[in-house]
């Protein structure tokens, strides 16, 4: 089973770039059921040092052996803190060298898509990439700032001045709330929580591009899923998803340092986490931006 998360999706941390615990049938060629696959002294993994594993008994994971250039929580908690810090200082920078006036709208428009398709193009890179790139990862943050930044400055300066610090507020307590919510065992990533959440998934994202080449071929807001009710719904579906896409990418992590995954692992659990909590701060904005909007 892979991840909704597109990084997880090509290297997993797990057996089989799947999550752990499960009783899969093993494919050919794959590692028995419980095999650590960065624990096996082959070509194909040089990073294994010890062939054996220790089974988690709480959580049934297995668990590999402290060593050497493992990843550890630290280092998923500091790549983050950098990818996160990178979107934040250029989305700050952004709002303040990039108005929103009358005078400027366009001009700080173009340049907010021009860095949204960049950040999409560095983001498709990684995300086919073997190997985690730092350069590449930071990148799309810097991009990905950028285009945050003047959105968000267009919501205040537009909308109501009050959205973009509700709009932080509410990712940050959704983020907080399915941490704890994974760690006191209340959320359970199974196969079947992972099914619902992928095809949820494909049908939102399905219907969000019905909704835009409604709107562009036909002017106007295409079927609605962008405003008033439709669009409040729509909203909270949105960031419920990407509420479900945390417990993945959390349960992705645990995995990678239960198993023994190299290091450099952190920068694409850190880049992983990025993408889903953008992802939610952008339907918290449109939300909260209906929401005011309407008032």
């Amino acid at each position: 089973m892979r991840s909704s998360n597109p990084v997880f999706s090509r290297r997993g941390f797990s057996r089989d770039n799947g999550y752990a615990g499960f009783n899969a049938a093993p494919q050919a060629g794959a590692p028995a059921a419980g095999a650590n696959p960065y624990a096996q002294g082959t070509a194909a993994n040089p990073y294994a040092t010890n062939p054996y594993a220790q089974q988690d008994v709480q959580h049934g994971a297995p668990q590999a052996p402290a060593r050497s250039g493992a990843m550890t929580i630290d280092d998923v908690v500091t790549r983050t803190a950098m990818t996160l810090g990178t979107v934040v200082l250029t989305a700050a920078l952004s709002w303040a060298l990039l108005p929103v006036d009358e005078a400027n709208l366009g001009k700080s428009y173009g340049i907010a898509i021009g860095a949204a398709l960049v950040a999409f193009v560095f983001a498709m890179i990684q995300s086919f990439k073997r190997k985690a790139s730092p350069a590449i990862i930071l990148a799309y943050a810097a991009f990905e700032g950028v285009f945050l930044g003047v959105i968000s400055s267009a919501v205040s300066t537009y909308i109501s001045p009050g959205t973009v610090m509700q709009a932080v507020m509410g990712t940050m307590c959704v983020f907080a709330g399915v941490l704890i919510a994974y760690k006191m065992r209340w959320i359970r990533v199974t196969r079947r929580f992972y099914g619902f959440v992928m095809a949820a998934a494909m049908g939102f994202v399905l219907l969000m591009v019905v909704n835009l080449l409604f709107s562009v071929f036909g002017g106007g807001d295409g079927l609605g899923f962008r405003s008033g009710g439709l669009g409040i719904l729509f909203g909270v579906i949105g960031i419920i998803l990407g509420a479900c896409f945390l417990a993945l990418d959390f349960k992705q992590v645990e995995d990678g340092i239960n198993y023994g995954a190299p290091r450099e692992e952190s920068w694409l659990a850190a880049f992983g986490l990025t993408l889903t909590l953008v992802w939610i701060y952008l339907e918290m904005l449109r939300l909260l931006s209906i929401l005011n909007g309407d008032d």
